[in-house]
């Protein structure tokens, strides 16, 4: 079995295009690549200069430089995890935890978390897929616009922790299993739409 190769150790260069490698493929944050070239010296060690010492890299100047030049932009990456979170169903709680393990500030966090509509459309389609309160699937040929059966209540239960642990607010979640129909939380969403909207 042949041995994996060791990587030649990292000096300010050979940092720097890392860093810029990462930046150019993911969406980041300056905390992510932080930790990111953090991991990168203590898998590679640091390169030593003609005398042998070790030469200084300065990862928090690197990522300080790249954010200023706007390779990296938390405030961009914000905005962009919080609507595709919450494009996918999940609520408020999940964005925040998601952000805040980015190493987003509080300031830009609370920025761009989502607001009263985006948090209902958030659990409505969660609710859509997974079948849940009104979207309910039913084995009969009931017409669509039907009330859902009632629901067995451990797994109604079941089904309100799986929203609740995807960071919907509880009374969002209660608005969901309440519906009788499809229609109410499609009206439901439009109503925080409108009100987001007005002048």
């Amino acid at each position: 079995m042949r041995k994996a190769r060791r990587r030649a150790p990292l000096d300010a260069e050979t940092l720097r295009d890392l860093a810029l490698s990462y930046a150019a493929r993911y969406a980041t944050t300056g905390a992510k690549l932080e930790a990111y070239l953090a991991r990168k010296l203590r898998e590679r060690g640091i390169a030593e200069d003609g005398e042998g010492r070790a030469v200084e890299l300065d990862v928090g100047a690197l990522v300080a430089r790249l954010v200023e030049l706007g390779y990296v932009d938390d405030d961009a990456f914000a905005r962009a995890r919080s609507r595709d979170l919450t494009a996918r169903g999940y609520g408020a709680r999940r964005v925040e935890q998601a952000l805040w393990a980015a190493g987003v500030d509080e300031q830009a966090r609370e920025d761009h978390a989502p607001g009263e509509a985006r948090r209902r459309r958030a659990a409505m389609l969660m609710a859509r897929k997974r079948g849940f309160g009104p979207y309910a699937r039913i084995e009969t040929a009931e017409a669509e616009g039907e009330p859902a059966p009632p629901l067995d209540p451990a797994r109604r239960e079941k089904q309100i922790a799986a929203m609740l642990r995807a960071g919907h607010d509880y009374d969002h979640v209660l608005k969901v299993f309440e519906a009788r129909a499809r229609a109410d939380l499609e009206d439901w969403v439009a109503e925080a739409e409108e009100e987001d909207n007005a002048p």
